[in-house]
């Protein structure tokens, strides 16, 4: 107890609360500054504050990553990753996975996106060291082996989401050991892998039962029977699949995903090139209740026919890319209901003319953005003169005016 001003005593606060009860304090406090603020006061409420911390994002050595081991004790999700505007900088290095491997022993998430030093003996560490881990994203750490991996795989039993993507050295026998160990698995991220076969993705689908979302684009080993397989045995949970640059994949694929992928959501099959009509009419039947994005540039059978059974079924479409594909007409656009499209990219559809345009954003009154990029009948000219007036908000980019990474399509794509 403490004199008052007035004579009267009063509490100091620290005496009355409890650590429990300044944790609910905490807990109430929303906005970031104002739990900073709450770790200034005193190096008690700083010791709590740390201790409730649940995620970071460091750029460390081992000398500092012990201290803030013994700082946070609680962090669950640890993001060390690189920029790759800093590329020539290893970023994390193996002896910097010992340490993480033995001070957050309750990690659930690891990110070490582009860390080029990082290789299977720290992946070894971290197998042995992190059994409650759930999500590890070692994309583009490309001195990365199976071997390294397949020891997470074996220790992390609880993983649900792998990135690999860019990790060229990893081979079917990881795959081949997921499916063993990491029964609960349910994303995927292996874009550019070009190791991988139908072989792995098959016994991957026979393990990993659940499988949300799978990304093997640019993988050029990879066709009909991997992909009809993962369709076949994740009928019920597959709601994203990513085939891009896949040319050994077919109509076969997407018969697949028609008849068994009844919840797909996202489909990205840009340059699957014996792709036609017949397979993606069925897939806008079988998937019209659930399909939001699909990007299939540079397919190049794809014609009016397609894109019309699309827009006329999948009343949640929000977002297509048929970019290149120069079978595309203003018929594609005709008698057009209306929709909930978003994104709608037809660049180089070379056919195209405004009057397809103006029939089009006379239906998608919600459209945020437009690419006719190098449709030379489209340009900024020719729809000023006809009075066009698109959706207000939308972004029409026409010879580059826009950047194509735009936040409003990489939500979808």
């Amino acid at each position: 107890m403490s004199a008052s001003p007035t004579g009267g005593d009063v509490a100091l606060i620290n005496e009355v609360l409890t650590d429990d009860g300044l944790r609910a304090v905490l807990s109430r406090m929303g906005p970031e500054s104002e739990r900073d603020a709450f770790g200034l006061v005193c190096r008690r409420w700083l010791r709590i504050q740390s201790s409730e911390r649940r995620r970071l994002r460091a750029r460390a050595g081992p000398s500092m990553l012990r201290r803030l081991a013994a700082r946070f004790p609680g962090i669950h999700e640890l993001d060390l990753s690189q920029s790759l505007s800093r590329s020539f900088y290893p970023g994390v290095i193996d002896d910097d996975l010992d340490v993480i491997a033995g001070g957050f022993c309750n990690l659930r998430l690891l990110a070490l996106q582009n860390c080029k030093g990082v290789t299977d003996v720290g992946m070894v560490k971290i197998g042995d060291g992190l059994p409650c881990l759930q999500t590890l994203d070692v994309s583009h750490c490309r001195k990365l082996t199976d071997k390294g991996l397949k020891v997470v795989a074996l220790g992390c039993q609880n993983l649900r989401q792998l990135h690999i993507t860019g990790c060229r050295l990893i081979t079917d026998n990881l795959l081949h050991a997921i499916s063993k160990s990491c029964l609960n698995l349910e994303e995927l991220g292996a874009a550019g892998c070009n190791s991988i076969t139908d072989a792995g993705i098959s016994a991957l689908a026979d393990g990993c039962r659940n499988m949300k979302s799978l990304d093997i684009s640019k993988c050029n080993k990879v066709g009909d029977p991997g992909v009809c397989k993962i369709a076949e045995v994740s009928s019920s949970s597959l709601v994203s699949l990513k085939l891009l640059d896949c040319s050994r994949a077919s109509n076969e694929s997407i018969y697949a995903l028609a008849k068994f992928c009844c919840n797909l959501e996202t489909l990205i099959i840009g340059g699957c090139r014996d792709i036609s009509d017949e397979s993606i009419e069925a897939l806008a039947l079988a998937c019209s209740s659930s399909l939001r994005s699909l990007r299939m540039d540079w397919c190049l059978k794809i014609t009016d026919a397609s894109l019309r059974s699309l827009l006329r079924n999948c009343k949640l479409l929000a977002a297509v890319d048929v970019g290149c594909c120069d079978q595309i007409t203003d018929a594609a656009f005709e008698g057009m209901l209306r929709s909930e499209l978003r994104v709608l990219k037809i660049n180089n559809c070379v056919s195209l003319t405004v009057a397809g345009v103006s029939s089009m954003i006379e239906s998608c009154k919600a459209l945020e953005y437009l690419d006719v990029r190098s449709c030379p009948q489209v340009t900024r000219q020719s729809c000023e003169q006809a009075g066009l007036q698109f959706p207000g908000g939308c972004k029409v980019n026409f010879e580059g005016s826009l950047s194509e990474s735009d936040p409003s399509v990489d939500r979808f794509f």
